[in-house]
């Protein structure tokens, strides 16, 4: 069990580097065909590699330059073909409307092994808000 969760945090970590470099068609290699992805965008809810692309390309058409995507408190439990990894992201870097941003957000992700390759049937991010003011909660000092 040890080797298949040291593979899907290479897996994941994988993953995040293609977010941070904008790689479109390597990030979506780490999705199966009927992924469910809720996010925190309307329509909430995508379905499929191709709802999914849109919904990534428009994430990065929000950053002018490399999107910073650090992750925190990953756990990660594989048992056979099935697996899943709870995290948080600190989301950052510089908006197309010039304001340096870092946001929190929460992310689970469902993974199924096929042969030798892991690949995500679903995922969820939430984003922290803060109860006094429903607001999102933003990283402090930017």
């Amino acid at each position: 069990m040890a080797s298949n969760e040291s593979g899907l945090r290479t897996f994941l970590d994988s993953r995040v580097d293609a977010c941070q470099t904008k790689d479109i068609d390597r990030l979506m290699s780490h999705y199966s065909a009927d992924v469910v992805y809720y996010d925190v965008v309307p329509p909430l809810r995508f379905e499929g590699t191709e709802e999914v692309r849109r919904n990534f390309v428009r994430w990065f058409d929000e950053y002018d330059g490399p999107i910073g995507l650090e992750t925190h408190e990953l756990s990660v439990v594989a048992n056979g073909d099935v697996a899943y990894a709870h995290m948080i992201h600190l989301d950052s870097g510089t908006r197309k409307n010039g304001i340096d941003s870092a946001i929190w957000v929460r992310s689970t992700v469902c993974c199924r092994r096929s042969g030798d390759k892991w690949l995500i049937t679903h995922e969820h991010i939430s984003l922290p808000i803060d109860p006094a003011n429903l607001q999102a909660w933003f990283s402090p000092g930017l």
